[in-house]
């Protein structure tokens, strides 16, 4: 009888308890593929496990590309995600959002957590703020363009594996000297447009854009049209002639015929670290990009890639309140300084610096440094950044006008200026669309 009775009472306990509530979910779209895919889910996986308020659901959404306007017409249906990751030439488009989002430091203000914009390398937080000064968007993974060179291909060629080209000059011997040790790629380049005229820009302190570069509002008009930027098109066109580069395709795409050790020399994004450490079967070297000599004030700093996370409009306070504690703990130095060593973006906060040169890391994987002293330096109104309207269509004009640059069908006058031509008529668009 008593225990019959001991038995109710516990049955009857189980309906009165309160119900454990769910972690409020919050959907994160990105873009992250491969391992860097593994990357968010681990960030995210760490995140869930830390506490149990909140659970960041991640879903890749395809390319940089697809995922910002998948993500636009989402809000457009009501459906879009809380966060959701933008490559940095799509910023400008974010930031005329108006309504469609939430600035970050609004969002970790009003859940009561630390947010400060001064802790962050200052050529990434100009980046993401407003010329109000409000930080728009959270710094998420910032990378840059840096040189790639495999040092057994060197070896071969009996050049220094030390060495590396430092000048443009130096590399096109570089690579006549790689040609004729056999190898039938001395060297490609990922991201054209980013890495061959904007970083180029910003690396020799000259505009890419008018209005610095489009910080000065949407009347920028582009600018690659100086002796400098010809000259430099003009000498990958005739390094192209001569079998010394090879062009692999838009995008990433180049970054997988260095991996596989089929080019000897990439210039590319900081990101591709991860990869060639995980994948590559040779002895890799990081370097900085090359650079004019004769060039005043070169080189200044190289540019800012990547890609940040913007906070979407139209959610609830609880999943504010889940973005602002997952942003916290992203900012935390030691998340930060793994991501860092883990994938090659920037440590994006100098304690991150800070912390993983005390570790050591940099003396076990020498030149691991390359993208963030190229980009710490102080930066200038002709390099703190590119910051235009319509910028991924405006690199897909650029990529269509190179490739006929490269294939010998135009000068690189003629591609130069037919881009230029072609660029502008987006942004005219984009300022007639966005005129307050």
């Amino acid at each position: 009888m008593i225990k019959k009775s001991l038995c109710a009472i516990v049955l009857a306990a189980s309906f009165t308890t309160p119900a454990m509530a769910a972690p409020q979910e919050i959907q994160w779209w990105h873009s992250m593929s491969g391992q860097l895919g593994d990357w968010v889910n681990d960030l995210t996986r760490d995140f869930n496990a830390s506490q149990k308020d909140y659970k960041i659901v991640p879903s890749f959404k395809g390319s940089y590309d697809e995922t910002m306007p998948a993500a636009i017409a989402a809000y457009r249906s009501g459906n879009a995600p809380a966060i959701l990751q933008v490559f940095e030439v799509g910023t400008a488009t974010m930031m005329a959002s108006k309504g469609a989002i939430v600035p970050v430091g609004e969002v970790m203000k009003q859940a009561g957590l630390p947010f400060d914009a001064k802790a962050y390398v200052p050529a990434v937080a100009g980046y993401y703020t407003a010329p109000n000064g409000q930080m728009l968007s959270y710094p998420f993974n910032s990378s840059t363009t840096v040189m790639f060179y495999n040092r057994d291909a060197f070896r071969r060629a009996g050049l220094d594996v030390n060495k590396p080209p430092q000048t443009w000059p130096e590399l096109a011997l570089v690579t006549a000297k790689l040609k004729a040790a056999g190898e039938k790629c001395p060297y490609t380049s990922s991201w054209q447009s980013w890495v061959q005229l904007e970083s180029f820009s910003t690396w020799h302190n000259v505009e890419f854009a008018t209005k610095n570069n489009g910080f000065g509002g949407t009347s920028a008009r582009l600018a690659f049209d100086t002796p400098l930027h010809v000259r430099h098109i003009e000498n990958l066109a005739n390094m192209a002639k001569q079998g010394l580069f090879v062009y692999k395709g838009r995008g990433n795409v180049p970054d997988a015929s260095f991996i596989s050790g089929e080019c000897a020399i990439l210039t590319g994004s900081s990101s591709t670290f991860g990869a060639i450490k995980k994948s590559a079967k040779f002895d890799a070297g990081i370097a900085n990009l090359p650079y004019y000599p004769d060039v005043p004030n070169a080189p200044q700093n190289t540019l800012l890639g990547g890609a940040s996370l913007w906070v979407m409009a139209g959610k609830s306070p609880a999943e504010y309140k889940g973005v602002a504690a997952f942003f916290n703990y992203l900012s935390r130095p030691e998340v930060q300084a793994a991501s860092h060593q883990r994938t090659g973006y920037l440590p994006i906060t100098m304690a991150a610096y800070e912390l993983t040169e005390k570790s050591g890391f940099y003396k076990k994987n020498p030149g691991a440094d390359v993208a963030v002293t190229q980009m710490i330096r102080k930066t200038t109104d002709k390099s703190r950044g590119v910051r235009l309207g319509n910028f991924p269509q405006i690199r897909t004009i650029i990529d269509e006008e190179f490739e006929q640059i490269w294939s010998g069908k135009k000068t690189a006058k003629e591609g130069i200026a037919a881009a230029i031509k072609r660029g502008n008529e987006q942004l005219a668009r984009f300022e007639k669309a966005n005129k307050s």
